[in-house]
């Protein structure tokens, strides 16, 4: 549902890796398969469809990225338990965030969500006692009444010696009062603010799709040659066998005849004279017959097929 989102690529390669260790991608579906992801590669490393976030979870993990140096050095207090919470939590732990705080109404809930990104869960309660780690505060519940007030944002930098915490409100309506902004040392965020930003990146991927479905195109003609290519594959087989048989006939008695005594600059015309008689022969008593029957259909597919310039 997110253009550009490389989820579904992800889950496309499990998917044939899966099949291939089960044995039941046949030589047609594992071909399409290659073509599929690369692609999908080529689609991420030429175009700009991946490079901007089109989701505020994502959006506001990067602007974090351009505050902070290191996120493996910050700690993360994400309120909530939701699908915007996990979504930006594993988004910040891709992006190797020191430690994560998951507070939330529901302990179990927020307990489930922390296992899965190694940090730790408290209750809307305890916030007051953990705000002061938090370098990053991302909030987004369905609370009516808002979780973060101004005070217990003051008492906070206090503690933290009025080192500088980054805050997202992805909450509507609020989670964090508006109030909250006017402090020194807080740089908040409201989810209008990242909108915005979302609504010009979408706006970038869908001039990248474009590009995007030429490349596709280009790669789906490609796929379609090889396919159209593999019912020629038996007869060029079958050629080919009729060829080797005709070499290894020829070479066994060209051995015989240097084994003789034959000088060894006869044998090789010999050898060249009847290969090149025993290659020709069919497609040339053919040849004639097409041309009796005024088949111009196959002289003009034979000047194609053996790269000749039509005779004057």
């Amino acid at each position: 549902m997110i253009l550009g989102e490389p989820q579904i690529v992800g889950q496309m390669k499990t998917a044939y890796q899966v099949a291939c260790e089960a044995q039941t991608v046949g030589k047609l579906l594992g071909k399409l398969f290659q073509h599929t992801f690369t692609s999908a590669k080529k689609v991420r490393t030429d175009t700009a469809i991946g490079s901007s976030p089109v989701s505020v979870a994502f959006a506001a993990v990067q602007l974090a990225q351009q505050i902070f140096d290191k996120l493996s050095e910050q700690t993360a207090l994400l309120i909530g338990a939701g699908e915007t919470i996990e979504l930006t939590a594993r988004h910040l732990s891709q992006q190797g965030i020191g430690h994560i705080i998951i507070a939330n109404r529901t302990i179990d809930k927020a307990h489930q969500l922390a296992q899965q990104f190694g940090g730790y869960a408290i209750s809307l309660a305890e916030i007051p006692a953990h705000l002061a780690q938090a370098d990053i505060v991302i909030a987004s519940t369905g609370s009516q009444l808002p979780i973060l007030g101004k005070g217990s944002v003051e008492s906070a930098l206090k503690k933290r010696k009025h080192k500088p915490v980054f805050m997202v409100d992805l909450a509507v309506p609020r989670d964090i009062e508006r109030e909250v902004e006017q402090l020194d040392d807080v740089y908040l965020y409201t989810v209008d603010d990242l909108r915005h930003t979302v609504e010009q990146n979408m706006n970038s991927r869908r001039q990248a799709a474009m590009q995007a479905e030429e490349i596709i195109d280009a790669q789906v003609e490609y796929f379609l040659a090889w396919l159209r290519a593999q019912s020629a594959q038996s007869l060029i087989k079958d050629y080919r066998t009729q060829a080797e048989f005709w070499r290894d006939e020829a070479l066994q008695k060209a051995l015989v005849a240097l084994n003789n005594g034959t000088p060894a600059q006869d044998v090789l015309t010999r050898l060249a004279h009847t290969l090149t008689n025993k290659l020709i022969h069919t497609p040339s008593a053919q040849l004639r017959v097409a041309a009796e029957s005024e088949r111009h259909d196959v002289l003009a597919a034979a000047l194609e097929i053996f790269q000749l310039t039509p005779s004057r």
